[in-house]
């Protein structure tokens, strides 16, 4: 199916950054394995990815956003990322950490925002702006974030991720939209279409769904997941693998 497709749309979750060393926050105990300060603090992932935090305690919220804003920067994304660049493929996928444009794919669009990019808490703009300037020093024994922090270039009031949140009335959606209405274009003219879903689980199912939503019509889907990769709805192909091996074979069968 790879090697004949007209056109390639990746989808993926969490799942595909974990071969890079990435975390996947799979449930409270990995979230705790990933940051065990966290575990002393009683902590949930859910509990600190909202956004309250930036207005009651925005030194919690930055020491949470700003230790992964570096981790993700130091990350390396792994070979597979490399094989979906040669296929020229295009990108839909919930991750924030920036891994594939990272990787040198242009075509991304990330359906819950970016955390390398920033917007005003308030907000008093729709604007957003990079993050590439931003350093948040982080206490590694608290997990709070110590000195200043970013702030809005506009309104001076703090600034944060331009992600969406859990709860979140605030985010500012126009980046993400603008990237979502581009691939909607894109899929609408694009021709025998293959969707490759990667690591892409059912606890957060918006991955899943526009995979098959992409693939309804011709049952061109390839589903790469070690621990869920069944396929109860429609046709298609399942590989339970990690993301890295599997698409390095992949790779080997297509050329």
């Amino acid at each position: 199916m790879i090697g004949e497709a007209g056109a390639v749309l990746v989808c993926a979750g969490a799942g595909m950054g974990v071969d890079s060393g990435l975390p996947d926050f799979r449930g409270t105990s990995g979230f705790w394995r990933a940051y065990p300060p966290y575990r002393r603090l009683g902590l949930r992932f859910e509990e600190l990815a909202d956004p309250v935090h930036f207005a009651g305690d925005p030194a919690l919220a930055w020491g949470f956003y700003g230790h992964r804003l570096e981790l993700y920067r130091r990350t390396e994304p792994h070979g597979g990322f490399a094989v979906l660049k040669r296929w020229g493929a295009r990108v839909f996928t919930s991750n924030v950490d920036g891994q594939f444009q990272r990787a040198g794919l242009a075509d991304v669009a990330e359906v819950h925002g970016s955390i390398h990019h920033l917007q005003c808490t308030r907000p008093c703009t729709d604007d957003t702006w990079p993050a590439d300037d931003v350093r948040v020093t982080v206490d590694p024994a608290t997990m709070r974030a110590v000195g200043d922090l970013p702030a809005c270039p506009r309104c001076g009031d703090l600034a944060r991720p331009n992600i969406l949140m859990f709860g979140d009335r605030h985010w500012v959606p126009h980046r993400s939209r603008q990237a979502l209405d581009a691939l909607a274009e894109w899929r609408r003219a694009a021709r025998d279409l293959v969707v490759v879903e990667i690591g892409a689980g059912t606890a957060v199912p918006a991955v899943r769904r526009q995979a098959e939503l992409a693939s309804a019509a011709t049952g061109r889907l390839v589903r790469i997941n070690p621990r869920e990769p069944g396929i109860r709805h429609g046709r298609g192909v399942s590989l339970a693998m990690g993301a890295a091996r599997a698409l390095t074979e992949l790779a080997g069968r297509t050329g």
